[in-house]
């Protein structure tokens, strides 16, 4: 089991740390609130940095020249509080040499459908989509 602390620091300001005792600094909404990521925000940082893992991790064990990828994260909040997340769209920017497509395809379905908490996660309450773009670069 995982456990994580949040600790007030001022005004709204708050230091999260998890497990192995990485933090990150997080406040509210407003500019008067402090430096920090939005809480909101930081969910889909999560999103985001769980299934490039999972990606990463996948297309090395294919053996795939992979030498970047970029994941962006949109979104679209209901307009009432408490403002949940109504659509995620995950867009996966993969670069490499001589990439394979359907390694590619099948690492981002792995990552959606199998190995991603986060995504697994949201899914039961949120509209996940995603799509892919493949920019090969020289060796």
């Amino acid at each position: 089991m995982a456990e994580i602390n949040v600790t007030w620091v001022q005004s709204f300001q708050f230091i999260g740390t998890d497990s192995t005792k990485h933090s990150v600094v997080l406040s509210g909404s407003g500019p008067e609130d402090g430096i920090g990521m939005k809480p909101s925000q930081l969910l889909l940082v999560s999103l985001g940095s769980c299934t490039a893992y999972d990606v990463v991790n996948i297309l090395r064990k294919k053996r795939q020249k992979l030498t970047g990828l970029r994941v962006r994260v949109t979104s679209e909040q209901e307009s009432e509080p408490p403002w949940a997340y109504s659509k995620i769209h995950i867009h996966y920017e993969v670069t490499g040499h001589n990439l394979n497509p359907d390694a590619v395809e099948q690492a981002i379905h792995l990552s959606e459908e199998k190995y991603c908490s986060v995504s697994a996660t949201l899914k039961k309450g949120v509209e996940l989509t995603y799509d892919y773009e493949i920019i090969d670069t020289a060796e």
